[in-house]
């Protein structure tokens, strides 16, 4: 499936990503995936291939191009610096208006100091522990 004009990306092909992925292609939303270990991402698709509204990026520039602007970025890996760095990878592909969802269950603090720090690069921020 050519991947453009995604509803919402998500980075973070763990069992529960993979899960909150399934449940949001069942749901009737298109939806492309990225993972640090670009594998997994080929073994997630190439498993759901006669899913129509799926697609794989291998890169984050990739990823980023996928989405329909204003661009949905859902984080669902691991808590604390995995996160940080993740922001730090995808914020030079985004515009503003564009929203991350952290959906790892990330301290308070730490969710309060990125939600300022992406605020004023002029982007969307919501915390949310999935």
């Amino acid at each position: 499936m050519p991947c453009s004009d995604c509803d919402i990306g998500l980075i973070g092909l763990a069992v529960m990503g993979q899960n909150l992925v399934l449940n949001m292609c069942d749901h009737g939303f298109k939806v492309c995936v990225f993972n640090r270990t670009v594998s997994k991402v080929d073994e997630f698709i190439n498993r759901e291939k006669d899913r129509k509204n799926l697609c794989g990026a291998h890169s984050v520039e990739e990823f980023v191009a996928c989405l329909a602007k204003p661009r949905k970025v859902m984080l669902l890996v691991k808590a604390g610096q995995a996160v940080d760095d993740f922001i730090e990878k995808i914020l030079p592909h985004l515009e503003s208006g564009d929203i991350i969802i952290d959906g790892g269950n990330s301290a308070f603090a730490d969710t309060d100091r990125r939600c300022k720090y992406i605020e004023s690069k002029g982007l969307l921020y919501v915390g949310s522990g999935v």
